[in-house]
């Protein structure tokens, strides 16, 4: 299952996973992140529109504001709309997802207690749902057979601070209660999806040749310019979510290390950032990646 809270590489990263037949997506559930509450959940609706899977997931609403604090928005990264302003056809309204009545962190709880040990659980937002769900139920998070989170950035600076990636930086307090929550955890930081980008020779090359609505859509939420060679006034584009799904369909794409890790949630110039060593918990964490392969792999599933 997939958490998300989707801006422009959360929807890569989810036509990535649906592509991907080593995965089985059973739910998308949603976290304010990068756009409001309302706006990621139309988000995923759209994308699923895009996609069609052919077994509905289910999809829920999660939190709508941090544990702690006030929320802030990555309008200027992914638009006002989340999608970089790319338009997609809902495909006469048909909806290729079912409905969840309850709450995103209800949903987790209840499919890590339905098959325990087989479940793992992407998370490619901030950490709201999960932190929810730890306090709520800590037993059943504990049958997830796996947590693989984007965020953090852990021997390198931060993209949205000097020291803090977004999604922590968001809710360093629902960070901090995962990452010491002793489960199995994958963390994949900036340290390595900075490795992984789309670049204007990877567009024209390798991606504008697909030519189906899936590179179509790249093009248009990437604000790719083939006159200009670059993205809207960017130079490249990190797929960080994307590799997050590619870890799950082949743990072999990066090299990990156990690293004892926690999240400052003293508010500061360090707020949001995670501190490797003074007791925290071990967590993997994936320094390095095989760029060519992921990428070999991300274009395969844009077909």
């Amino acid at each position: 299952m997939i958490d998300c809270d989707v801006g422009v590489d959360d929807a890569l990263a989810l036509i990535l996973a649906f592509h991907s037949p080593e995965l089985d997506v059973k739910a998308v559930t949603g976290v304010n992140g990068n756009v409001p509450l309302e706006q990621v959940f139309e988000n995923i609706q759209k994308v699923l529109s895009l996609i069609q899977p052919g077994n509905k997931p289910l999809i829920a609403k999660g939190a709508d504001h941090p544990l702690k604090g006030k929320s802030i928005y990555a309008h200027s990264v992914h638009g006002k709309d989340g999608l970089g302003g790319a338009k997609i056809d809902r495909k006469g309204g048909k909806e290729w997802w079912e409905f969840y009545a309850g709450p995103a962190d209800e949903l987790i709880i209840k499919m890590a207690r339905q098959d325990p040990g087989e479940v793992t659980l992407i998370a490619t937002g901030p950490l709201t749902n999960l932190g929810l769900a730890i306090r709520k139920d800590s037993e059943a998070m504990r049958k997830l057979r796996e947590i693989v989170i984007m965020g953090g950035a852990v021997r390198i600076g931060g993209n949205i601070t000097p020291y803090a990636e977004f999604n922590i930086f968001t809710d360093p307090l629902a960070a901090k209660i995962v990452l010491g929550s002793e489960l199995p955890i994958v963390l994949v930081p900036l340290d390595v999806t900075h490795q992984v980008s789309l670049t204007p020779q990877g567009m024209e090359a390798r991606v504008n040749p697909i030519n189906n609505s899936f590179s179509r859509f790249t093009v248009e939420a990437t604000g790719y310019d083939s006159t200009r060679h670059q993205f809207g006034n960017k130079q490249l584009i990190h797929l960080h979510d994307p590799l997050a799904v590619g870890v799950v369909i082949d743990p072999d794409l990066v090299k990990k290390e156990k690293l004892p890790l926690t999240v400052e949630t003293q508010e500061g110039e360090y707020f949001g950032k995670i501190v490797e060593g003074l007791g925290g918990s071990e967590v993997d964490v994936c320094l390095a990646v095989n760029a060519e392969r992921f990428f070999d792999l991300f274009l395969s599933r844009l077909r």
